[in-house]
């Protein structure tokens, strides 16, 4: 891999594992109203973001035709508010390792539904690192018990994990990582606060306690502030499709720290997803393929010049 596919990797990979860890985070707000918790979090990293927007960000918006915004608020609705809300009613009825082995699927179907969004054939590499990291994914985290309901939130949730990558891709190019995760959290945020009224009426929003106020401030700062640059940064150097492999290290991320709070183990199951997950993204990002020339035959590596001198 060169330079700039090294660096998008790290940022994709550093992305999903904040994403992981937020997952436990979350497992200390269960009693907090969920739109309330999703307002703070996405309000106050939109007021984080705002100053890092880079020069000109008014200028780019206001070139925004009235198609983008839609796309825009379709990416927060789909791919941040409403994927927390299906696995928040998915759990309600189902183990958490059914969301997640659903949401672990989706670098299959980014790795299917960008290329042929963009009228090309998938990528056999991408593809197959993809089921690597599904596997995977399935291994570190199992299967729980559910009903229909649960499955259907769970796909709820898998669609809004693919729509927060594919739903991004036309308008990371004019308005940039930075202006991008600020502009989706400032609509997310009037997203939540509406579904709070709606939903829950006066007691949408509450004073956090400590421990629920540490939990949403990690998941403010570090999972979204960070966390979304980081991932939207690696997304425009290595493309939505090799991006999404990464997210397989979210359940890993989460496996690894749920011990940490006391949520659960790390065991023989989650080592071996661990490594499936590592193997997918490694195949599917491309980083083997150099060890892979660097071992042909020296016949198969020939130069050019070599290979005509043979043949007169």
């Amino acid at each position: 891999m060169n330079a700039t596919t090294t660096r998008g990797s790290l940022l994709a990979a550093l992305a999903c594992v904040l994403v992981g860890g937020s997952f436990t985070a979350n497992s200390l707000l269960g009693d907090y109203p969920y739109a309330g918790g999703q307002f703070l979090r996405y309000g106050l990293a939109f007021l984080l973001l705002v100053p890092l927007a880079g020069p000109g960000a008014a200028t780019r918006l206001r070139a925004l035709g009235a198609a983008r915004w839609l796309r825009l608020a379709l990416l927060a609705a789909v791919g941040m508010v409403g994927f927390n809300l299906a696995v928040l009613a998915a759990e309600r009825t189902a183990e958490p390792a059914v969301p997640g082995v659903f949401v672990g699927c989706a670098p299959v179907v980014v790795a299917v539904l960008v290329p042929l969004l963009e009228g090309r054939r998938p990528q056999r590499i991408v593809l197959y690192g993809a089921l690597f990291v599904a596997v995977g994914a399935f291994t570190v985290q199992g299967w729980g018990r559910t009903d229909g309901a649960g499955i259907a939130f769970s796909v709820c949730a898998l669609v809004g994990e693919v729509g927060f990558a594919v739903l991004a891709v036309p308008v990371l190019r004019p308005l940039g990582p930075r202006l991008l995760s600020t502009v989706v959290c400032g609509v997310a945020a009037a997203e939540s606060a509406l579904a709070g009224v709606l939903a829950d009426g006066p007691g949408w929003l509450r004073r956090p306690d400590a421990v629920e106020a540490g939990a949403l401030l990690w998941q403010a700062v570090v999972v979204t502030v960070v966390g979304f640059v980081c991932w939207y940064m690696g997304m425009q150097r290595i493309g939505a499709e090799r991006a999404t492999l990464f997210s397989g290290l979210i359940p890993v991320a989460a496996a690894c720290t749920a011990p940490l709070v006391g949520t659960g183990s790390y065991g023989a199951a989650q080592a071996v997803g661990s490594a499936l997950v590592f193997a997918g993204v490694a195949v599917g990002s491309g980083a083997v393929l150099p060890f892979a020339r660097a071992r042909r035959p020296a016949a198969q590596r020939q130069t050019a010049p070599e290979r005509s001198l043979e043949k007169l």
